[in-house]
C-alpha cells in the first residue's frame, strides 16, 4: 500500500544549515519526546508540547495511527488593518487576524472508544487575511501555515503562523465577534495535515523545528441550552 504522505529520500547528503539547527533543537526535546504515551497524563503542558513536536519530527509513522488532533480554543482576538505602504505583493492593505488560544491535543488510544484530550498550553494563531500568502510568510505552495514555538524554552507555547482567504474570514467573523459567552470558536488541525519541516519534506516550509500545516478547520460551537431556548421560541411544526 502506498504511504498516505510523501516519504523522505534515502540518499545520503550533507545536511543543510536548517536541518542542523532542527537536529540541535530536537536534542533538547528528546527527553520528553521519548517518554511513553502512558506518561502524558503526568506531564506538564510544556512537556506534552515537547513530546508532540519530537514525535511528529522523529516518530511520524508511529504517532500517525493515534490520529493526533490539535485544537486551539480562541479566547480573544485582534483584527488589524494596516493603512500605509503594504507588504502584500499586489499592494492591497495588509489584514491580520491574531487569535489568543488554549491548545489541546487529542489522541486515539487502542481499546478506547473515544479520544483522550491533553492540555498543551496557551499560544497564538497569527493569520494574514489575503487571497494568497504574502512573500514574507515562510510557506510552500499549497501550505496554509506552520506551527512554531516559544524558543525561550522551546517549545513551551504553540504559535500558528499562516494565512486564510478573505472568504474564510467573512464566514467566521460573526462567530468570533459573537458576544454570547456560550459561543466559542476553535481552530482545528487534523493529523493528516501536519508534517515536520525537515530535509526531503520540501512540500512544507518554516523555521527549524516547525510543523508544516496544509489545512485548517474553523469550528463554531454554541451551548446546548442556547439551542434549546432558540427552539422553544420557534413555532412547532406539524405533519
Amino acid at each position: 500500500m502506498e504511504p498516505a504522505y510523501p516519504q523522505a529520500s534515502s540518499v545520503e547528503h550533507e545536511p543543510s544549515l536548517h536541518e542542523r539547527q532542527r537536529r540541535e533543537l530536537l536534542q533538547l526535546l528528546e527527553p520528553a519526546g521519548q517518554r511513553s504515551v502512558a506518561e502524558l497524563a503526568e506531564m506538564s503542558d510544556a512537556e506534552r508540547c515537547k513530546w508532540l513536536f519530537w514525535n511528529l519530527h522523529e516518530n511520524l509513522d508511529e504517532i500517525r495511527p493515534m490520529e493526533p488532533t490539535l485544537q486551539a480554543r480562541v479566547t480573544s482576538m485582534q483584527y488589524t488593518v494596516v493603512d500605509g505602504t503594504s507588504l502584500a505583493a499586489d499592494g492591497a492593505l495588509e489584514k491580520r487576524l491574531d487569535l489568543a488560544c488554549q491548545w489541546t491535543l487529542s489522541l486515539s488510544y487502542p481499546g478506547y472508544p473515544e479520544e483522550i484530550t491533553h492540555a498543551i498550553g496557551a499560544g497564538w494563531a497569527n493569520l494574514v487575511v489575503a487571497e494568497q500568502p504574502p512573500a514574507y510568510l515562510t510557506v510552500a505552495s499549497g501550505q496554509k501555515a506552520y506551527l512554531d514555538a516559544d524558543h525561550t524554552s522551546y517549545p513551551n507555547q504553540l504559535y500558528l503562523e499562516g494565512w486564510i482567504a478573505n472568504a474564510v474570514w467573512q464566514e467566521m467573523r460573526q462567530h468570533l465577534t459573537n458576544p454570547n459567552p456560550t459561543c466559542r470558536t476553535d481552530v482545528v488541525l487534523l493529523d493528516n495535515v501536519l508534517f515536520p519541516v525537515k530535509d526531503n519534506f520540501g512540500f512544507v516550509q518554516g523555521p527549524p523545528g516547525a510543523i508544516g500545516v496544509m489545512n485548517m478547520e474553523f469550528r463554531a460551537f454554541s451551548h446546548p441550552s442556547e439551542r434549546r431556548m432558540t427552539r422553544r421560541g420557534e413555532p412547532r411544526r406539524r405533519g
